[in-house]
């Protein structure tokens, strides 16, 4: 009869020290690491889901911008410096102008940086400046109706151009030599 009473109490209290000795620091340890690690790792998956549901949004939208448009845009404010293309642009401007291009120079310490990033490969805030700009320095020979002509051109050019400044060197001849520094912009 004392075996019959004795065997339930001392199953239960090894149930019990099993409990409080193995159970309890094992699920309140390692499994409730685990499961907060699954919780922001469910989080990331909502949020990046989220991401993807905006970006197929604006891929959408951005497919019914007439092709054209996103060419002039493009052209407008490009996504690199291109130098090499600008500068034969503006030399091709200049002869059709009537001026000569004799020295064209990159000026690099004018290249605006943005302000307000993070992190690297973070998504900008709406403070962060999204276009850079660096500064051309230009020396011309010509007439003063081939420099008005020019200029028109760099106004209506499909570029962002912002003429800075233009000093003339004077001449009897009617032929003056022009020192200008243009500003090209593009997006980052």
């Amino acid at each position: 009869m004392i075996s019959s009473r004795i065997l339930p109490i001392f199953a239960l209290l090894v149930a019990a020290g099993i409990f409080f000795i193995y159970v309890s620091p094992t699920w309140s340890g390692p499994v409730t690491e685990i499961k907060s690690a699954i919780d922001a790792k469910e989080k990331a998956l909502a949020a990046a889901d989220a991401y993807k549901k905006q970006q197929n949004a604006l891929i959408a939208d951005r497919n019914t911008i007439d092709p054209e448009d996103l060419t002039r845009i493009a052209a407008f404010l490009p996504d690199s410096v291109d130098n090499v293309g600008l500068i034969l642009d503006l030399n091709a401007l200049a002869a059709r102008s009537g001026l000569s291009l004799s020295n064209i120079d990159v000026t690099t310490n004018s290249v605006v940086t943005p302000t307000s990033r993070s992190t690297a490969g973070a998504l900008p805030s709406k403070n962060t400046n999204m276009t850079s700009s660096i500064d051309l320095s230009l020396s011309a020979v010509g007439t003063y109706s081939a420099l008005q002509t020019f200029l028109s051109g760099v106004e209506k050019s499909a570029r962002i151009l912002d003429v800075r400044d233009i000093q003339v060197k004077g001449s009897d001849t009617g032929v003056y030599t022009f020192q200008m520094k243009i500003r090209l912009f593009w997006l980052r």
